[in-house]
């Protein structure tokens, strides 16, 4: 190995390698990162596929008007309603920012939407837009001559004293009536640990952490399991099924048992697919 591959191996490994040794419970909380992420992608495919038929159908049809509505989710999707938080903290544009400091910490949030008189949410105040106020106040910071739009933006936010002039316009909100899978692709894209929720105009009619979007995306193993042992009545002969058994713990599902070797491949595909799975141990034995 030369000097410039050596180097570059060494840099490789430390970019694998973490900066911190991980807490106790980072190994669960990436896993559960991990299977959020795989469920945000695929209501995002799901969503890009309605919309490809949706424009096919459009372009097919000529002697008929075709409705643009969106196509309704199916009757067990879950809506953000049954997940959002009620009621919801909120604070008026005329509040002061150190009143608004004092809501933030008093209810525990990151961030409060900010309502006009009839509960129409105009922007959020988050703790950011709070420290660039305070760092204001007691430095004095100013943008350089060839600053970052962002920090002159930033900095002139800084200068207000009320909700109306720190919060960030237009808010981020989703509609009570949107699925789960919906919130948490926009707030996965909003990068936003809470949506404001409204009704159809506009008003605050909840929140929804996104904690709460995870813990709704993620099956528990219980359901996962019941799912595996409906495919294993459905690939294997009535003969075998007694003797493959199943057990799932965090997403990992592990098959044993003496199965035929094409009921095998059968099966282990047919669990892989399984939404929410993260992995399939393998242990089965061919007959």
């Amino acid at each position: 190995m030369n000097e410039h591959e050596h180097f570059s191996t060494e840099a490789e490994a430390r970019r694998e390698r973490p900066s911190q040794p991980w807490s106790p419970g980072e190994a669960t909380r990436q896993d559960m990162l991990l299977r959020y992420l795989g469920a945000v992608a695929t209501a995002a495919a799901r969503h890009a596929g309605s919309a490809g038929q949706a424009r096919a159908t459009e372009a097919g049809e000529t002697a008929r008007t075709v409705s643009t509505s969106p196509r309704p989710e199916p009757p067990e999707a879950l809506l953000v309603r049954d997940v959002m938080d009620v009621p919801a903290a909120s604070l008026r544009e005329d509040m002061p920012y150190r009143d608004i400091a004092r809501l933030l910490a008093r209810e525990q949030v990151g961030a409060v939407p900010v309502v006009d008189d009839e509960d129409k949410v105009v922007g959020v105040v988050s703790e950011s837009d709070l420290l660039a106020k305070v760092a204001f106040e007691v430095g004095g910071h100013r943008p350089g001559r060839i600053g970052w739009l962002r920090e002159r933006r930033l900095h002139g936010k800084a200068r207000g004293e009320t909700a109306a002039d720190l919060m960030t316009s237009p808010a981020v909100t989703v509609m009570a009536g949107a699925t789960v899978a919906e919130a948490a692709w926009l707030a996965a894209l909003a990068r936003l640990k809470r949506l404001p929720v409204t009704d159809h105009e506009g008003r605050l009619v909840g929140v929804v952490p996104r904690n709460a979007l995870l813990q709704s995306l993620i099956r528990e193993d219980t359901g996962i399991r019941a799912e595996v042992e409906a495919k294993i009545d459905a690939c294997c002969p009535p003969g075998d099924r007694k003797s493959v058994e199943v057990s799932v713990h965090d997403g990992i599902v592990e098959l044993t048992g003496r199965v035929p070797s094409a009921t095998m491949a059968r099966l282990v595909s047919e669990v892989e697919d399984i939404a929410d799975v993260v992995e399939v141990k393998n242990l089965l034995i061919a007959a």
